[in-house]
C-alpha cells in the first residue's frame, strides 16, 4: 500500500488512542481497559512489570551479539560466532526487503513471549466490529541504541556495526508488526517511541550527526509505509522540533500538556506538516504528575486544547479542521503510574475526545 492510500483509508477525526504501556500484570485485563476506553483505535498493551516487555528488551530478539543477563542487556560483538551471525542477519534482511511477504515468518517477528499483549490483541480485535484503525508501537532505534551499551561500556549507537544492525532490525520489526496487524483488514498506525530524543542538542549527544540520525529514522518510517502502515513518532519530552518536523513520518505524537509552548515556535513547519496530510497526536492528558492527573477534568482539558489549537488558526485551519487532523492521547504511557491513576488518565482521554468531537465535528 502506498503512503497516499494508507492516508486515504484513515480519518483521525479527534478519536482517542493510547501510548503503549499500562501498570497491569494481566494482558487480558489490560485489553479490557483498552477496548472500553479507546474502542475506535485500540492498541496492544505493553506491561513493563514483565522484564521482557521493557522497551530496551522487547524488540532486540534475533539481533546478533545481543547478550541478555538477569539485570543487564548489552551488545557483545567480540564473540566467535558474531561475524557469522551478522552475515545471516543481513542476508535475511535483504531477503525480506526484496520479498516482504516473507517478513511474517522471518527472524524479525516479535515472539509471543515478549509481546503476549500483541497476540491477544489481534485475536480480540478480530472479533470487534466497527473499529476505525489499530495501533502498534516499537522502540525507536535512537532510544534503543543509546539505551544499550556494547561490551566495552560504550553506547551502541557509536559503533557503526551495531548502529546499522540496530536500525535495520528495528525497521524490519516495525514492518513485521504492521504486516501482522494489517491482517485485521484495518488501517494500522505504527508509533516509533523515541523518549531519548529529549537529549538531542545536549552535551550528551553533541557528536551525533543530525543527517545520520535523519537517515536512521527515515529508514524505519519507510519500512512502516512500505508495509502499508501510517508511521508515527512519539516523543514525550521537549526536543529539537525543527529537526523532528523535517523527518518523513505521518503522525506526530507529543506531550502537548507539558511542551506545546515549545512546539508552537515551529508554526510554519507545523503548517507544512498538516498540509501534507500530517496528523497530530495531541498528548494533552497529563501522565507525569499525580496532582495534575487528579486536578484536570474533561472541561479543563477541553479549554486547554481550544487554547492551544487557537494558536494554529489561520485562513486554512479553523478548530474543526484541526480536530479533523488530530488524535487525542495521553502525554505518555501509564506504565509507571498506579492502576487508579492510569484508569483516570484513560477515562479523561476517552471523555475529552468525545466532548471535542461532539462540539466541533
Amino acid at each position: 500500500m502506498s503512503e497516499k492510500s494508507a492516508h486515504s483509508d484513515f480519518n483521525p477525526g479527534g478519536l482517542a488512542t493510547l501510548i503503549g504501556s499500562l501498570p497491569l500484570s494481566n494482558h487480558g485485563e489490560a485489553l479490557e481497559w483498552i477496548f472500553s476506553h479507546t474502542p475506535d483505535i485500540p492498541l496492544w498493551p505493553q506491561l513493563p512489570c514483565n522484564p521482557l516487555e521493557g522497551m530496551l528488551r522487547q524488540f532486540v530478539e534475533g539481533f546478533p551479539g545481543i547478550a541478555e543477563e538477569e539485570q543487564h542487556t548489552f551488545f557483545n560483538i567480540h564473540t566467535e560466532s558474531f561475524e557469522t551471525d551478522l552475515l545471516k542477519f543481513f542476508e535475511e534482511y535483504l531477503m525480506v526487503s526484496e520479498n516482504p511477504d516473507q517478513l511474517l515468518s522471518s527472524r524479525f517477528q516479535v515472539s509471543r513471549e515478549r509481546a503476549e499483549g500483541l497476540y491477544l490483541f489481534k485475536e480480540k480485535a478480530a472479533k470487534k466490529p466497527g473499529l476505525t484503525a489499530v495501533k502498534g508501537q516499537v522502540t525507536g532505534p535512537f532510544t534503543l541504541l543509546t539505551g544499550l551499551k556494547d561490551q566495552d561500556d560504550r553506547l551502541g549507537y557509536y559503533d557503526p556495526t551495531i548502529r546499522e544492525m540496530g536500525v535495520k532490525g528495528v525497521a524490519m520489526k516495525a514492518g513485521w508488526q504492521v504486516k501482522f496487524l494489517k491482517q485485521l483488514g484495518l488501517p494500522t498506525l505504527m508509533f516509533v517511541d523515541e523518549p531519548a530524543f529529549a537529549g538531542l542538542g545536549s552535551s550528551s549527544f553533541i557528536t551525533i550527526s543530525p543527517d545520520d540520525l535523519a537517515l536512521n529514522m527515515n529508514e524505519v518510517f519507510a519500512a512502516i509505509k512500505q508495509n502499508g502502515g501510517l508511521a508515527g513518532v512519539h516523543v514525550c519530552a521537549n526536543t529539537d522540533w525543527n529537526f523532528m518536523l523535517s523527518l518523513d513520518f505521518d503522525i506526530l505524537s507529543f506531550d502537548a500538556y507539558g511542551f506545546f509552548d515549545r512546539l508552537i515556535t515551529c508554526r510554519d513547519q507545523l503548517y507544512s506538516f498538516l498540509n501534507r496530510d500530517g496528523i497530530i497526536a495531541w498528548g494533552i492528558v497529563p501522565t507525569s504528575e499525580e496532582e495534575q492527573i487528579l486536578n484536570e477534568t474533561t472541561e479543563s482539558l477541553t479549554k486547554m486544547w481550544e487554547k492551544q489549537a487557537a494558536m494554529l488558526i489561520n485562513a486554512d485551519w479553523d478548530l474543526p479542521a484541526l480536530l479533523g487532523r488530530t488524535l487525542i492521547t495521553p502525554s505518555c504511557g501509564t506504565g509507571a503510574l498506579t492502576p487508579a491513576l492510569a484508569g483516570r488518565v484513560l477515562a479523561l482521554t476517552r471523555d475529552l475526545s468525545a466532548k471535542l468531537r461532539k462540539k466541533y465535528l
